[in-house]
């Protein structure tokens, strides 16, 4: 019986400040994983799990170089987040909107 993998979304995948950091990191270059390790007190294990839950999210993909694995980011994929955001944005400015009224009164 093999195990089904789990699938995150998005979401989820951002909602870890650590997962938050590394794709922060590879917004600039492709990394390996023994680079993003370097940038966490935590081991290098617990980092290739958030790298999977990454991956599983479609935020970051993985190539073979040598030894080491080569992680790049996939920021078409934090769209889904924008889009969502946008939505509020006009309730951000309808409140900001009534606070300059009520200011200006």
């Amino acid at each position: 019986m093999t195990q089904l993998a789990v699938k995150y979304d998005v979401f989820q995948a951002i909602a870890d400040p650590t997962r938050r950091h590394v794709l922060q990191l590879l917004a600039t270059q492709d990394r390996p994983i023994s680079h993003l390790a370097e940038h966490f007190d935590i081991s290098r294990t617990a980092v290739v799990k958030h790298l999977k839950v990454l991956e599983q999210a479609e935020l970051v993909s993985a190539r073979k170089q040598g030894r080491e694995k080569i992680y790049t980011l996939h920021a078409n994929r934090l769209k889904e987040l924008e889009d969502w955001l946008q939505y509020f944005n006009l309730f951000w400015d309808n409140k900001l909107s009534q606070l300059q009224t009520i200011v200006e009164n």
